[in-house]
């Protein structure tokens, strides 16, 4: 059958869901986007005040090329619709002992911030970049875009991930190369960026080091969410539709397979094929609470870990801060001890590591003259393990945060900023159905990774599909952008029988 003729949802308008639809209509398939939100984006959202621009995340953009590849589809540019920056340093690395170091792949530099930790480790980081390169092949390049759909995939992909010692934890494995704890530290942070703890993610992880050092790290100018904008207008150029807020609240199914999406509006949509980029656990358990499927998978949801949570701090600030780089990680006195006591105990502990993003030091747009827009996050144990009200703790964290950062960088600060809010766990639940207002779905562990992972399309529902977190290959933009190309493959060749 022609693809002209065939239609598609998506349910959410996240990176994910965007990738998959703009895959979908670029192929033919006429593909409508529902979402729920008054602005699409998802966890890309973002909040406009008092001439501030401040994206909700993420903020970290790589390999682009998985990115330039929706509008090559249809021979369209990206550039036509987006501006990357490229963003240098990648990272500059703050501890309490006075060490800073920054993170970049000019390969000069960063030897020399590595030979200032402990020289001998400049061959040791060369070594663990080959390694590096090696997982990427395997567990990207190969695997990335690939669907696991039954246990025997999993089997056939078994002997390279062994061969690199998938078991193994990411810091585990850097620890193996490098001896200087700062630089452990620098080389393993990075799966908290796509909800891992890097003392039990797999080292398959390290991969994210060939992808930023091969394809930098960028800025979209004027936020993440003129991406998720840019996504929207070539996603509509092609002849889709956008359906924002009026969310989806049921997938009708009649035996195996989806017949219909209700919204809460009442709105209803007959479909060939549906795509969930919602939540996972929201997908099952309340979008297909009337089918079996849905409910009985739910059930298994709720036994798997879910990744920790974010306290995210947004303000905007009188000044302009040239010395302080768009992406910083400023670590507490702990890395270990702090990480069991998110990932574990489900604590707030008195101590914490805080990511500083500042876009105006790349992009002035994002702030009034003279002025400067900042996030500060920190991440913390999900509902399911802190079970705080976040109401009454949200200030005073939000406080102690702002403390850190004026202690660490900017005096003043209290005196300085215009305005400011918050963003916790609770609103990750309630504006983004997330199962116990996680920030990244299902954790990253190897127990939680391709086929072990939500099925890209459903095992007993035959047109249901789902993109996004938590499906393979995961979270951060690479990961979901990832997803959809997998989800579209599958799609595409359903619709066209």
């Amino acid at each position: 059958m022609s693809l002209e003729n065939r239609t598609a949802c998506v349910i959410g308008a996240g990176f994910g869901g965007l990738a998959l639809a703009i895959r979908l209509q670029s192929a033919g398939v006429r593909t409508t986007v529902i979402e729920g939100r008054d602005k699409p984006g998802g966890r890309a959202y973002f909040w406009e005040r008092e001439g501030f621009t401040f994206d909700a995340g993420p903020t970290v953009i790589t390999d682009p090329a998985c990115l330039t590849e929706l509008w090559q589809l249809s021979g369209h540019d990206m550039s036509q619709d987006v501006e990357l920056m490229p963003v240098m340093p990648f990272y500059r690395l703050n501890w309490p002992d006075g060490v800073s170091f920054d993170y970049s792949n000019d390969e000069a530099q960063l030897n020399r911030e590595i030979a200032k930790l402990n020289p001998a480790d400049v061959a040791g980081y060369e070594a663990f970049l080959r390694y590096s390169a090696d997982v990427y092949e395997e567990g990207y390049v190969k695997l990335g875009h690939v669907p696991f759909l039954d246990f025997k995939s999993m089997i056939k992909a078994a002997p390279a991930l062994m061969k690199h010692q998938a078991w193994r934890s990411v810091y585990s494995m850097v620890s193996s190369y490098v001896r200087d704890e700062h630089l452990r530290e620098a080389l393993s942070f990075h799966t908290l960026l796509v909800g891992g703890n890097p003392m039990t993610t797999s080292s398959v992880y390290a991969l994210i080091h060939k992808l930023e050092k091969d394809g930098g790290v960028w800025w979209a100018r004027g936020g993440t969410n003129r991406l998720v904008a840019g996504m929207i207008r070539h996603f509509e150029r092609l002849g889709g539709q956008v359906r924002l807020g009026d969310p989806v609240t049921a997938i009708d199914t009649l035996g195996t397979r989806c017949t219909e999406v209700v919204t809460q509006n009442g709105w209803r949509g007959q479909f060939d094929a549906v795509a969930s980029n919602a939540d996972i656990m929201h997908s099952y358990r309340d979008l297909l609470g009337g089918n079996m499927r849905g409910r009985k998978m739910a059930r298994s949801l709720a036994r798997k870990r879910f990744s920790p949570s974010l306290f995210v701090v947004h303000f905007g600030v009188e000044g302009v801060w040239p010395g302080i780089p768009h992406h910083m990680i400023l670590f507490g006195p702990r890395y270990k001890g702090l990480l069991q006591d998110i990932y574990e105990h489900g604590v707030l502990p008195a101590d914490f590591s805080v990511y500083l993003h500042h876009p105006t030091v790349t992009d002035p747009s994002m702030a009034p003259p003279g002025k400067s827009t900042f996030y500060a996050l920190v991440p913390v144990a999900h509902m399911g393990k802190l079970a705080v009200d976040w109401d009454q703790l949200g200030p005073e964290l939000e406080k102690r945060i702002l403390d850190e950062v004026g202690r660490r960088l900017i005096p003043d600060i209290h005196d300085r900023i215009v305005t400011k809010f918050h963003y916790a766990p609770s609103d990750f639940a309630s504006d983004l159905n997330a199962h116990l207002g996680s920030a990244f779905s299902l954790e990253p562990i190897l127990t939680q990774s391709a086929w072990f992972r939500g099925h890209n399309r459903d095992d007993v529902i035959d047109n249901f599909y789902l993109v996004g977190a938590g499906t393979h290959p995961g979270a951060g933009i690479p990961g979901v952008v990832g997803s959809a190309k997998a989800t579209a493959g599958l799609m595409l060749e359903d619709l066209a029988r």
